[in-house]
């Protein structure tokens, strides 16, 4: 494995999201490397409900911005000194692994083995899956310890 210099990492709210970033902030320690936290709303959600009630779309920019911003201090106050912060719309399958990593020149993208939404894994895949096929720079997966598909210990 080689020096990371840039990662990226997904984070949707979720717990996984949270032990990814957890483990980003680790290796961007050791690594002494550029940290990007990311947040995508996925449109597709929004496709119908944009039409009706742009205030839908509002709250979930602003959910993601407040999260962003939460996530970002964390890693300020934890030593890390190059850190930013990406707010997209669009589909986390394709922002992530196309534009954000290849824009921020990422080498390692880390994400939670699965999000928020558990309907759209069952039928189309997860995100992560996604991530890890696309990109073009290593991929770590992270698992919460109590993951449900994870053998007991």
């Amino acid at each position: 494995m080689g020096k990371y210099q840039h990662i990226l990492v997904a984070v949707d709210g979720s717990q996984e999201a949270k032990t990814a970033f957890k483990k980003a902030m680790e290796l961007a320690d050791e690594y002494k490397a550029a940290l990007t936290i990311a947040h995508i709303i996925d449109t597709r959600t929004f496709a119908t409900v944009e039409h009706y009630d742009r205030a839908v779309v509002a709250r979930a920019e602003g959910y993601g911005q407040d999260l962003l911003d939460k996530y970002a201090a964390e890693a300020k106050d934890a030593g890390l000194t190059d850190v930013t912060t990406v707010l997209d719309f669009g589909s986390p399958k394709v922002k992530i692994p196309k534009d954000i990593a290849r824009k921020t020149k990422t080498d390692l993208i880390i994400t939670g083995a699965t999000g928020l939404n558990a309907v759209e894994r069952i039928f189309i895949g997860s995100v992560s899956e996604a991530i890890a096929r696309q990109a073009k720079c290593d991929v770590l997966i992270v698992r919460t310890a109590n993951h449900p598909d994870q053998p007991p210990s």
